[in-house]
């Protein structure tokens, strides 16, 4: 069991009957009333999304969900494929599936496959990741009295908000769950 308190991304929990993976979380305390903990989840076995508004406090079921590290290897038209670390089997799913990690993906990126009786439903990408600028525009000597920050793409194709002092061929960490740069590699 958990409650609001523990509902974070990536988190899979029974709810209506079926399993659904947290997708999102917004944690509201309006001053006035009760707290509550806003959710977007997608449905493990249907990919339906869902969003859903939970009273703070609300005890919730965690999903009977196993966790196999895997690595994913390459995409192709018929979907994202991977490969599961201990077995060596190879899976795939479906672009719907993989909703917003494929992003973050690069050949032979190391994440975690959510599988339900056996089946691979779900991903889990590491929420801190390292990548490599391959195109932004230079920084200029005075363009702002402090910080400022400009548009830099990424080795997946991803446009990112980089600072002014980082330029292309420099390694950065980026938070996947939020897409904000994080530090210098």
């Amino acid at each position: 069991m958990a409650t609001t308190q523990n509902i974070v991304n990536g988190i899979a929990i029974n709810h209506k009957g079926s399993p659904w993976i947290v997708i999102g979380t917004q944690f509201v305390n309006p001053g006035k009333g009760m707290a509550f903990t806003k959710t977007k989840m997608r449905n493990l076995k249907t990919g339906q999304v869902l969003e859903e508004t939970i009273k703070s406090g609300t005890d919730m079921e965690l999903a009977d969900v196993e966790r196999k590290k895997c690595q994913f290897l390459y995409t192709d038209n018929s979907g994202f494929h991977f490969m599961d670390n201990d077995s060596y089997e190879q899976f795939s799913l479906d672009q719907d599936t993989i909703g917003e990690n494929k992003k973050w993906l690069l050949d032979g990126t190391d994440c975690y496959a959510l599988h339900i009786d056996g089946q691979p439903v779900s991903i889990q990408i590491p929420p801190k990741m390292q990548f490599t600028i391959k195109e932004t525009v230079p920084g200029v000597k005075g363009d702002t009295a402090q910080g400022g920050s400009k548009e830099a793409v990424i080795e997946t194709g991803t446009v990112i908000k980089v600072p002014l002092f980082i330029k292309e061929g420099e390694k950065v960490i980026v938070n996947t769950e939020t897409g904000d740069y994080v530090s210098k590699a």
